[in-house]
C-alpha cells in the first residue's frame, strides 16, 4: 500500500485539479490541521481532494485469516505491534499539549470499561433473534392506504386517453407538486431523461429536478443521503441494465433500511424512496445493454413492480410513492415497447387509457388485473369479495404475466383462437400480475377459478433472471396451483442489437399453451 500511495500521489508530480493534503497519523494536531485544510477546500471550491494520513499502523493485521507471516518478515511484524497510535496520542495529549494528566485518563478508561461490561451482561440476558424476528423486519410494515376521495366514485372520468409515457410524466408532475420533499434524479433527467419521461419538469421544478453524470452508484448513493435528509427521492436509471454498475450501492440502501426499520421502541423511521429502472425488455436499440430483461437484483425487503399501461401505472406509482414516504423502497420497472404503445390489435387504440385524476386513487401491491376479454377488465383485491369483480365470466384457462407481456398475451390469446386452438377469446383470461417481489394475495386468490395456468415471464428462463419461477415454487407449496399449470419465459441468451428475436413473443406463448393444453 505504501509504493503504491507513493506513486499515485507523489509530491513531485502536483495536480493542480486534485491537491493533496497530507497528515502524519501519530499527530493529533497535523491530523486537525490537514483535515480542516482539506475540508475548506472542497467547500470553497466545490471541488474533490485527497487527504492521505501517513504513518497509521495497522497493529494486527486486517483480521484472524490474514496471515502477515506469508508476506511480512517477523521483525517487521513485531514493529507493528509495538506501534500504538493510541498511545502515542495519549502522551501527545499530556506531556507536549498538557490538555490532561494520566491519572484523568486512567480514570475516564476504567468508567468506560465498566460502562462495556454493563452493556455485555445486558446483552447476554436479553431474549436472543429468532427466524421470525427476522422475517417479521425484512422491511418497514406497509403503510395503511388514505381513504379514497369522494371523486373516485362521483365523478366520470373526462380525460383524453393517451399513451403511458404521458401518464408517466404527469403523475411525476403531480408528486412534485404535492410534496416539496420529493426530489427526483437521475441521468439527463434535466432534458427529459432517455425517454422523455422528464420533459419539461425542469422548468417546472428547476431545484427538485437533478442531474447526475453517469455513475449509478453515485446516484444510488445521492438518494440514499436524501431519504436520511427527509427527502423522498425518486431515481431514474436510464437502463435496466446500468443498475448492475450501482449494485453493490443498491444493496446497501437495502440493508440500511432493515437495520433502521421501526420497532416497539423506536417507532421514528427516514424515507425510503423510489427507483424508475426503465429501458427494459422488447427494443432495437443498443442491444442487450440496452434492452435487459432479465430481474437478478431483487434484495429483500425490496418492492418490485412492472406496470403494463399508463393507468395503472399511475395508480401504482401514487401507492409507490406513499409507500416510500413511510420508508419503503420501491422500484417501477418500465417496459420500453410500452412507453408509446397505442394498439393491440390493428390501429384499435385499446391501450391508450384516461389519467386517473383522483390523487387519492391507487393500486396496491396484491392487486392483480383480469382480461377476460379485450374490453372489459377487472381488478381483483384480496380484502374484497368477488361480487365486487366486474363483466367476469367463466374461463377456464389463464395466462399470468405483467409489463410488455399483458399486451403481447393478449395478442396470444386471439392467436390461440384463430388457430382453434380454443373455441374462443372467452376461454382465456389474462390476468396481469404488476407486484413481483412476492406472490401477491389477489393472484393466490384468483387461481382457484382455474383449470390450466401458464406463467408467461418476459424475462429470461433460468436460474437467477425471472420472477415467475420463485412464485410458482412458493404457489406450489401452499398448495394454490391447479393440476395443469405451465411456464415460459424469454430465451436465456443475450439480446441482439437491432433484432427482437430473443424477447417472449406471440408465438412462444401461442406454442406454451397448446402444449398445455394438449397433455390435458
Amino acid at each position: 500500500t505504501k509504493q503504491y500511495v507513493d506513486t499515485v500521489f507523489s509530491s513531485k508530480t502536483k495536480d493542480p485539479l486534485l491537491p493533496v493534503f497530507r497528515a502524519d497519523g501519530q499527530d493529533m494536531l497535523s491530523v486537525y490541521d490537514q483535515t480542516k485544510q482539506a475540508c475548506d477546500y472542497a467547500r470553497k471550491y466545490q471541488s474533490p481532494c485527497v487527504l492521505l494520513y501517513r504513518n497509521l499502523v495497522r497493529r494486527f493485521g486486517h483480521a484472524a485469516t490474514d496471515r502477515q507471516d506469508a508476506y511480512l518478515d517477523a521483525d517487521v511484524i513485531q514493529a507493528m505491534a509495538d506501534t500504538c497510535v493510541l498511545e502515542g496520542s495519549i502522551r501527545q495529549a499530556i506531556e507536549v499539549l498538557e490538555y490532561t494528566t494520566y491519572a484523568e485518563l486512567c480514570d475516564r478508561f476504567e468508567n468506560i470499561q465498566q460502562k462495556a461490561d454493563r452493556a455485555f451482561q445486558t446483552a447476554i440476558s436479553e431474549s436472543k433473534v429468532t427466524l421470525d424476528d427476522m422475517l417479521g423486519k425484512v422491511s418497514v410494515p406497509l403503510a395503511q392506504l388514505p381513504e379514497r376521495g369522494t371523486a373516485f366514485n362521483s365523478t366520470k372520468n373526462t380525460e383524453k386517453p393517451q399513451v403511458m409515457r404521458k401518464h408517466m410524466t404527469r403523475v411525476i408532475e403531480e408528486a412534485l407538486s404535492e410534496d416539496p420533499s420529493v426530489v427526483y434524479l437521475g441521468e439527463d433527467v434535466r432534458h427529459g431523461g432517455y425517454y422523455l419521461v422528464t420533459e419539461g419538469l425542469a422548468k417546472k421544478f428547476p431545484q427538485r429536478v437533478l442531474d447526475f453524470p453517469p455513475d449509478e452508484t453515485t446516484l444510488m448513493g445521492a438518494a440514499l443521503g436524501f431519504s436520511q435528509l427527509g427527502m423522498t427521492p425518486i431515481v431514474e436509471i436510464p437502463y435496466a441494465k446500468y443498475l448492475d454498475c450501482g449494485v453493490d450501492m443498491f444493496y446497501e440502501i437495502a440493508v440500511q433500511h432493515w437495520l433502521t426499520a421501526p420497532d416497539s421502541t423506536n417507532a421514528k423511521q427516514k424515507r425510503g424512496m423510489i427507483v424508475r429502472m426503465q429501458g427494459f425488455d422488447r427494443g432495437l436499440f443498443g442491444g442487450n445493454f440496452h434492452t435487459h430483461n432479465s430481474l437478478a437484483h431483487i434484495p429483500p425487503g425490496v418492492d418490485v413492480v412492472c406496470y403494463s399501461n399508463g393507468q395503472d401505472y399511475v395508480r401504482g406509482f401514487r401507492h409507490a410513492l406513499w409507500q416510500a414516504k413511510h420508508g419503503r423502497i420501491v422500484m417501477l420497472v418500465d417496459c420500453t415497447n410500452l412507453l408509446n404503445l397505442r394498439h393491440v390489435h390493428g390501429k384499435d387504440r385499446a391501450w391508450e387509457h384516461a389519467y386517473p385524476t383522483d390523487p387519492t386513487d391507487m393500486v396496491d401491491f396484491d392487486q392483480v388485473f383480469r382480461y377476460s376479454s379485450v374490453d372489459a377488465t377487472s381488478e381483483t383485491n384480496p380484502n374484497q369479495d368477488d361480487s365486487t369483480e366486474l363483466n367476469h365470466q367463466r374461463a377456464r384457462i389463464a395466462i399470468v404475466t405483467y409489463g410488455n407481456g399483458v399486451v403481447t398475451s393478449l395478442q396470444a390469446r386471439k392467436g390461440l383462437v384463430d388457430q382453434k386452438v380454443v373455441g374462443g377469446e372467452d376461454e382465456i383470461d389474462v390476468i396481469d400480475c404488476p407486484y413481483l417481489s412476492s406472490v401477491p394475495a389477489g393472484l393466490e386468490k384468483m387461481l382457484g377459478d382455474y383449470d390450466h395456468v401458464l406463467f408467461a415471464d418476459i424475462c429470461k428462463e433460468g436460474p437467477g433472471s425471472n420472477v415467475f419461477s420463485s412464485m410458482i415454487t412458493s404457489l406450489h407449496q401452499r398448495g394454490s396451483l391447479p393440476e395443469s399449470w405451465g411456464f415460459v419465459g424469454a430465451p436465456r441468451t443475450y439480446n441482439p442489437l437491432g433484432s427482437t428475436v430473443t424477447f417472449l413473443n406471440q408465438d412462444t406463448i401461442e406454442e406454451a399453451m397448446a402444449k398445455l393444453l394438449n397433455q390435458c
